[in-house]
């Protein structure tokens, strides 16, 4: 197969660790590896103290599943594959797709969600929100429907928005689903970082939709990406005994330290996630002073979940090109929305990083300057 390149990561790879600061990142700061051990418990040390770096079992170990089905009504480690959340994303593509099938997406969107699907041939429509708050309407949703769809494919919260939905629309969501024996890939990647504690945290897919799919994984809710892992959570035993073959050919196995230091965030998870929670509201909160006393910002919709939003720029060229000038001038790294090949000029915020006030006082004097 041949596959476009993925433009955000490319852009990522020219910028990321040459840029003196990183605006637009969607990971939170990572957590150091001292932080993990010293909250372990006796029995976690023990599994880190005693590994060995031989092979791992494929789907990922035992320990591990049991500690990741804590977050899921579901009970059987059957029911789960560990990998990298980029590998998942790409085998459960074309584990379910064939050439000329439909499928609809969020957009924006992470372009493995889009692009992948587009590799293997098949038709793609895209479920856009309400640019104004970047609400989205389920009615949108069901109209894209076409007797050859065979995949939904979701992410709340949403990145680059923040934006979430209700309940009540997941629940709308799975029954047309069902109704038109569609399956569900929801991308949760962003899961438990509910910044807005006026809103209802939405259950995984798996737990609702019998064809319902979910992948999470320690890279942003809980700041390990470096960790690089990733599960699926499915009622359909069959479709993951079809990812972990395909599996095969990638990755093989899992990396044994990585499995070990996951066990121990997902035990210990509010000692990740609700430092995280605080640093992102806390941003936000100065950001939405900054945007006040800011004419190249036009719009700011602060995001209900996630670590960033998609933010409107009152500019006369494109936002790649602001984007390429910042980085150049400033050495702030921002994501245009071109590399969500999303039309209008955007750039991504992320909020999860601690030195952001000292990006947005470079960010003010580059712009009281250009």
């Amino acid at each position: 197969m041949r596959i476009n390149k993925f433009k955000l990561e490319r852009y990522f790879a020219q910028h990321e660790f040459s840029a003196k600061y990183l605006l637009s990142s969607s990971d939170c700061d990572g957590y150091e590896m001292g932080y993990l051990l010293e909250n372990a418990s006796k029995e976690e040390l023990s599994l880190w103290e005693n590994l060995t770096l031989g092979y791992t079992e494929s789907q990922g170990s035992p320990v591990l599943r049991e500690s990741i089905l804590q977050y899921y009504t579901i009970k059987n480690i059957e029911n789960v594959v560990v990998a990298t959340p980029g590998e998942l994303n790409f085998i459960s593509m074309n584990v379910l797709l064939n050439q000329n099938d439909h499928v609809i997406t969020v957009s924006p969107c992470y372009q493995s969600l889009s692009e992948v699907v587009k590799s293997i041939n098949c038709d793609v429509s895209y479920w856009k929100p309400n640019e104004e708050n970047w609400l989205f309407d389920v009615n949108d949703l069901e109209k894209l429907i076409q007797k050859n769809t065979q995949l939904i494919i979701l992410n709340f919260p949403h990145n680059p928005t923040g934006a979430y939905i209700t309940k009540k629309q997941l629940n709308e969501i799975v029954s047309i689903a069902r109704k038109h024996d569609i399956y569900v890939y929801s991308d949760e990647m962003y899961h438990k970082l509910i910044i807005d504690d006026t809103i209802e945290e939405l259950p995984p897919i798996c737990n609702i939709y019998e064809k319902g799919i979910s992948l999470w994984g320690t890279s942003k809710s809980f700041g390990l990406a470096g960790l690089r892992t990733g599960w699926l959570v499915s009622q359909n035993i069959c479709f993951l005994k079809e990812v972990e073959t395909f599996k095969d050919y990638l990755s093989i196995c899992n990396s044994a330290p990585s499995e070990v230091l996951s066990i121990m965030a997902l035990n210990n998870i509010d000692l990740y996630l609700q430092s995280n929670i605080k640093k992102i509201r806390e941003n936000i909160s100065i950001f939405e002073e900054f945007v006040k006393r800011q004419k190249t910002i036009s719009n700011f919709i602060p995001p209900m979940a996630g670590s960033t939003s998609f933010v409107k720029l009152n500019i006369d060229f494109s936002s790649l090109e602001f984007s390429d000038q910042l980085v150049k001038k400033a050495g702030i790294m921002t994501v245009p929305g071109e590399m969500f090949e999303y039309h209008g000029k955007y750039i991504r915020v992320g909020f999860g990083r601690k030195n952001f006030p000292e990006v947005l006082e470079t960010l003010d004097n580059y712009l009281l300057e250009y």
